[in-house]
């Protein structure tokens, strides 16, 4: 086909059909002011996960939005999440906040990680807010194997850090609340490069920020964050080519258009949700050429390799890029 036949003249197609599976909310509870915990299954075994998974909910209005699993990854019956309620926000936590009770269906779909748990000597945890929830399923993990950690976890308020009180009986947990006059020194924290551990943050865009400045000296591949919102990426923006390898079609990419918004376009359908190359569910397997990447959710050595892209932010470098679409 050639390039710029109008989505109306063919069926949309759609790179992977999401397949979502129904969850009832069993139980629900507030673990700290504006966050409020549910426990979801009741309708048979959940998918296994590992420790930094995060599941899709699927809301009305066709939003989704991503949770970190931080229960128990050996109960498959039933899966937990932790939800910090954004007034700010695209509607998805004041949704489950306000509206689900206990008996809601919901529409589910992963878990998938972009976030999984190193084998290491030793753990540094760090955490801000509600960025605790995937590091809670890795400490268990660590803790079950006899592993070396310490947690330092951070929030403006002591009363906003969920499960807080949980982990506070714990001597390796240093907790800093702005509120009590402890601020986290990650300057500190991080000051010398130690040959065999593993940093794991997630928490705001702040945090994160300080992390990836005062870690410059560590190891490669020492450090993993997640992020809620997207890292400053300053790269040019030009026009581009795509080939769609299953849809056979050719498409051009004009420098100030996203390239899903032109796959949209196109009739070809790509499940995403953030936008803005946190959540990787737009990832797109690339089959030819070199992506520009934009996205936060790929490690440095998966996006030297090239090998997948978020078709919502990443671009192409130079020659077009084949897709496996």
């Amino acid at each position: 086909m050639s390039i710029g036949i109008p989505s109306w003249m063919r069926p949309a197609e759609t790179a992977e059909p999401v397949k979502t599976i129904t969850v009832e909310v069993l139980a629900r509870r507030g673990v700290a002011d504006n966050v409020v915990e549910l426990t979801i299954g009741g309708r048979g075994r959940l998918p296994e996960w590992t420790p930094g998974s995060h599941i899709d909910l699927h809301l009305p209005g066709g939003l989704i939005r991503q949770y970190s699993l931080c229960g128990d990854s050996h109960d498959l019956d039933t899966y937990r999440i932790a939800v910090l309620r954004e007034s700010r926000g695209r509607g998805g936590s004041v949704h489950l906040h306000d509206t689900v009770s206990v008996g809601s269906v919901l529409a589910i779909s992963g878990p998938r990680n972009h976030f999984e748990l190193e084998s290491a000597a030793k753990y540094v945890f760090i955490a801000g807010g509600i960025g605790i929830t995937p590091l809670l399923p890795m400490i268990n993990a660590v803790n079950d194997r006899g592993g070396d950690w310490t947690l330092d976890y951070c929030g403006r308020t002591r009363s906003t850090m969920a499960y807080a009180d949980r982990l506070a009986d714990d001597s390796r947990v240093r907790i800093a609340s702005a509120d009590n006059g402890r601020r986290l020194d990650v300057r500190h924290l991080l000051a010398e490069p130690d040959p065999g551990t593993a940093v794991y943050c997630c928490g705001p865009k702040s945090l994160l920020d300080a992390v990836d400045k005062e870690s410059a000296a560590w190891p490669e591949g020492a450090i993993h964050t997640e992020r809620f919102t997207p890292k400053d990426v300053d790269l040019p923006t030009s026009s581009f080519d795509v080939r769609l390898a299953r849809s056979d079609l050719s498409l051009h990419v004009p420098a100030e258009r996203a390239l899903i918004d032109v796959l949209e376009d196109a009739g070809v359908v790509v499940p995403a949700s953030c936008r803005e190359g946190t959540c990787g569910t737009c990832e797109t397997i690339v089959l030819d050429g070199t992506p520009q990447h934009r996205d936060s959710v790929l490690t440095q050595a998966e996006q030297d390799a090239g090998d997948s892209m978020m078709v919502c932010v990443s671009r192409s470098c130079e020659a077009p890029l084949l897709l496996d679409l």
